[in-house]
C-alpha cells in the first residue's frame, strides 16, 4: 500500500508540472505602482498561452486576504489559445507596501502558476478622531489606554507612551492620578492641553537589581480633566522577569510543567473550594528558581516561591478553585509562573472550570 501511494503521488506530481509548463504567462510578478488609498480598486490582468497539445481549464484562483479579486474565465483553453485573469485590489485600510499572492489550480487541484502582484499605496489623511479615538473629557483625546511592556527586566530601565490631543478651542489641565500602584511607575504628563495641542503621556520602570522583583507589574492611573474625573482610566502593566542570559547556552535551566491546561470540569456554586496540584521540574543542566506564581480570583494558587530546584528536582504548587467567588458559567484564567529560565522565563498554564447552580 505505501508502494501505491508512493507512486501515486509521483504521478499527481508529474502532472502538476505537466500542467504548469503547459499554461506559460507571460509575466508571473506585476506592479500596480503607487496610488491613493481613497483612489479606489486598482486592476492589472495577466496573460497566458497554453503551450500544451491539450485543452487546459482553470478551475480556481486562492488568494490569502479578500482585499485581491480575480475575474478569470472557466472556458478550456485550447492550444494555442490565449487566457486572461484580471486582478483587482482594494487599498481601503490598506496603507503601506503590499504584496500578494495569488495561485492558480486546474480540476484536479494542479497548480498552474503563481501570481504576484505588488505596489504601494499611500495613505490618506486620518481624522484626529481616527488617530486618537478614546475622549476622556472635554474633546481631549488618547490613542489608548493601555501601555503594555512584555516585559520589564530587572536592573534596567524601560519607558513607553500614548499620546494625547485636546481636540477643543479651550485650555484644559490634565492629572493622572494613582488609583493601583506598584511603586515603580515614574509618569511624565502635561499639567495643561493648549486648545489643538498635541503631546504625549511617558511612562517608566525601573526595578534596581539591588531589590529585585518578579511577576505581574500593575498600575492603574485616574483622568482628571479640569478638575473632573473621567471614566476612563489607564492601565499600565508588565512582567517583571531577569535580563536575558545568553552565556548559559546547554547550561541554562528549563522549567517543565506537569499539565498545560489545568480543568476543575462542572462544579456546584455552592461547594467548596477544590484544589488540583501541578509538578514543576528543572529539565535543564543549572539551578532553576520559582521567582513568581500568581492567578486571579477565583482561582489561587500556591507555590514555594524562592524555592530553588537542581537539575533533575520537581516540586509540587496547588491551584484552588472557590466556586463561590466566581460567576457561574464558564471560567478561563491563568496561572502565571517567573523563572531564571532564560528561553520562557515567563510560563502560561491555562486553567479553566464549568460553575454550575
Amino acid at each position: 500500500m505505501a508502494l501505491k501511494r508512493f507512486i501515486s503521488l509521483i504521478i499527481t506530481v508529474l502532472l502538476a508540472q505537466t500542467a504548469l509548463c503547459q499554461l506559460r504567462f507571460e509575466n508571473e510578478r506585476l506592479d500596480l505602482g503607487t496610488f491613493e488609498e481613497l483612489g479606489g480598486k486598482r486592476s492589472c490582468t495577466f496573460e497566458a498561452t497554453n503551450i500544451g497539445k491539450k485543452p487546459i481549464l482553470i478551475l480556481d484562483v486562492v488568494t490569502t486576504c479578500g482585499c485581491t479579486v480575480p475575474t478569470f474565465s472557466r472556458r478550456p483553453i485550447k492550444p494555442g489559445e490565449r487566457t486572461q485573469i484580471e486582478v483587482s485590489y482594494d487599498p481601503l485600510g490598506r496603507p503601506g507596501a503590499f504584496d500578494r499572492k495569488l495561485h492558480v489550480y486546474g480540476p484536479n487541484r494542479e497548480r498552474l502558476g503563481v501570481l504576484t502582484i505588488h505596489g504601494m499605496v499611500t495613505p490618506r489623511e486620518r481624522s484626529i478622531e481616527e488617530l486618537y479615538p478614546i475622549e476622556v473629557g472635554e474633546g481631549v483625546r488618547l490613542n489608548t489606554t493601555r501601555c503594555t511592556f512584555t516585559y520589564i527586566y530587572v536592573g534596567r530601565s524601560i519607558s513607553s507612551a500614548i499620546s494625547l490631543v485636546n481636540h477643543s478651542d479651550k485650555r484644559h489641565t490634565i492629572a493622572l492620578r494613582p488609583r493601583q500602584e506598584s511603586g515603580l511607575l515614574k509618569v511624565d504628563a502635561p499639567a495643561t492641553l493648549q486648545a489643538g495641542e498635541r503631546s504625549a503621556i511617558n511612562f517608566h520602570y525601573e526595578i534596581p537589581a539591588s531589590k529585585p522583583r518578579y511577576g505581574s507589574i500593575n498600575d492603574v492611573l485616574e483622568i482628571w480633566v479640569d478638575g473632573i474625573k473621567s471614566e476612563k482610566v489607564i492601565l499600565v502593566h508588565g512582567v517583571a522577569i531577569d535580563p536575558p542570559n545568553k552565556t548559559l547556552k546547554d547550561r541554562a535551566p528549563k522549567v517543565e510543567a506537569s499539565e498545560i491546561i489545568v480543568k476543575f470540569g462542572a462544579v456546584k456554586h455552592r461547594e467548596a473550594p477544590h484544589t488540583q496540584r501541578i509538578t514543576l521540574r528543572n529539565a535543564g543542566s543549572s539551578e532553576l528558581i520559582l521567582q513568581a506564581a500568581e492567578c486571579r480570583a477565583p482561582f489561587a494558587c500556591r507555590f514555594p516561591v524562592g524555592a530553588r530546584l537542581q537539575a533533575g528536582e520537581a516540586l509540587e504548587g496547588e491551584i484552588t478553585l472557590s466556586p463561590r467567588e466566581g460567576e457561574y458559567g464558564f471560567l478561563s484564567g491563568q496561572l502565571l509562573l517567573v523563572t531564571n529560565d532564560p528561553e520562557r522565563p515567563a510560563r502560561r498554564i491555562r486553567i479553566n472550570a464549568t460553575v454550575e447552580d
